[in-house]
């Protein structure tokens, strides 16, 4: 005897959201596929954003509760106008948002995701109808995690919080992972009063709070691209868990898209500074240097007239950005100078570090602003080999990227990571304001090497004043 889909309580609206949440899913994919490629990023943040849409509307006209009622008119018009608010806040942050303080907003708003999924977590632990505890314990953990330590990698990244360096840093937090973990098995095991539920679950969520932010509080450096990322994947986790909490498939799909691929980009730039994510926890860089007692050498400088004759009649510049360039907002004179290089034959292009820069990828977003072709954009490992063919090397604020001291002093916090071998060049004009040192706290040899001439300033007039000389000749 066939059983219809009335006998077994499921209306056409739950189909329709089902379906929903399947083109949701598929257009997350395309999304993710679109934004694989810098050409295609801004089309694939379209599909995404389209898919999110789709989830958001269904599941407010569409979605039932345990009771089987559809969400309340009152709790509606909530939902709506908290989705407006949102909008028009995130709206006017990106429009105001300058390209430096990017990777700050970019924490911001895995802060932001963090904390949504710990508050659900929070309010339905002690919810009768709550049928995964586990689930829900692991929401409020993760989600406090990424809400505490993406803030901290905020205050960091904005020059409001210092590091913390010290032993007894990763000794706390082994003893917090304990007790976080030792509480949460405490509360699954045993049956609690709704009183007792609701205590514990405040603590374990303070707990998790202070190991997010102790947990990135001794990263620093050159690590902090990672810990974005790695930050970025809790939050999707965190999304994940939430979705399994209301069983709805297009927050689970979304948080598991999130959380893998933030897993996978952390494991990728781990993969290109040469070190263990494990090293990156509780061996970060800076509060170190290389050898103090190694001779430094002499510092040379060189004319804007002299740099400008010798990149004229070279036939191979490569330029090495970093994060000095976006403070100076010089990606816009830095692509005047290669439009004006190319005019006389010069072939230029861009050497990318995985980790230059703040976040990840920040200065592929840095350069596509200034309309730089993503031709001309070279990872590391493809433009290394071709180093020593190349005339001059240009370092626009860059610094740790380039710094030898990873390549032959073992005494360098930095050592082991690689970087792009602009030593091997033909020769070097480093762009700097001063003689100070790079993100992980380190003195750059490249800086006194015989090939090595300085040009300091601000890069962004520099590189405008370069440009002036090199149209008189």
């Amino acid at each position: 005897m066939e059983t219809t889909l009335q006998e077994l309580g499921i209306t056409a609206g739950d189909v329709i959201l089902e379906i929903s949440y399947l083109v949701s899913a598929i257009l997350f994919v395309i999304g993710l596929k679109l934004m694989s490629h810098p050409e295609s990023a801004k089309k694939g943040n379209l599909w995404a954003a389209v898919g999110m849409g789709l989830a958001m509307v269904t599941t407010l006209f569409l979605h039932r509760g345990v009771s089987g009622q559809t969400i309340s008119l009152i709790n509606g018009i909530v939902i709506v106008s908290a989705i407006i608010f949102g909008g028009i806040i995130g709206t006017v942050i990106a429009r105001r948002i300058k390209m430096t303080a990017m990777p700050q907003l970019v924490s911001f708003f895995n802060a932001t995701g963090g904390a949504a999924s710990a508050l659900v977590a929070l309010m339905e632990y002690s919810n009768p109808d709550n049928s995964s505890a586990m689930v829900t314990l692991l929401g409020l953990i993760i989600g406090a995690i990424a809400f505490s330590g993406s803030m901290i990698a905020y205050g960091k990244l904005d020059g409001k919080v210092g590091d913390i360096f010290a032993k007894w840093t990763t000794y706390f937090n082994i003893f917090m992972l304990v007790l976080i973990t030792a509480l949460t098995v405490y509360m699954l095991a045993f049956d609690h009063d709704m009183a007792t539920q609701t205590m514990l679950s405040y603590v374990l969520l303070g707990l998790a709070l202070i190991y997010g932010i102790m947990f990135v509080m001794p990263i620093g450096g050159a690590d902090m691209p990672v810990v974005i990322s790695l930050l970025n994947s809790l939050t999707g986790i965190a999304a994940a868990m939430a979705g399994f909490i209301y069983s709805n498939q297009a927050m689970i799909l979304g948080g598991i898209f999130v959380g893998s691929a933030g897993a996978i980009l952390t494991l990728l730039m781990c993969k290109a500074m040469n070190r263990s994510l494990l090293n990156v926890i509780i061996g970060a860089f800076g509060g170190g240097g290389a050898a103090a007692d190694k001779d430094q050498g002499t510092i040379k400088e060189i004319s804007l007239s002299d740099a400008s004759v010798l990149l004229s009649y070279s036939q191979k510049v490569v330029i090495v950005p970093g994060y000095g360039l976006a403070v100076a907002q010089a990606q816009y004179a830095t692509n005047d100078l290669v439009k004006l290089l190319e005019d006389k034959g010069v072939e230029v292009k861009f050497a990318i570090h995985p980790v230059a820069g703040r976040m990840p990828g920040h200065m592929n977003v840095l350069l596509a602003e200034a309309d730089v072709p993503y031709t001309k954009l070279v990872e590391m490992d493809d433009i290394n080999p071709d180093m020593p063919n190349t005339d001059v090397t240009i370092v626009v604020g860059a610094n740790d990227v380039v710094n030898p001291a990873a390549l032959d002093d073992p005494s360098s916090p930095i050592y082991g990571m690689p970087i792009i071998n602009a030593h091997e060049s033909k020769n070097i004009i480093v762009m700097k304001r001063g003689m100070g040192k790079g993100y992980a706290g380190i003195e750059n040899f490249l800086f006194f090497n015989d090939k090595t001439r300085m040009l300091f300033g601000n890069a962004k007039d520099s590189i405008q004043a370069l440009v002036n000389e090199i149209k008189q000749l």
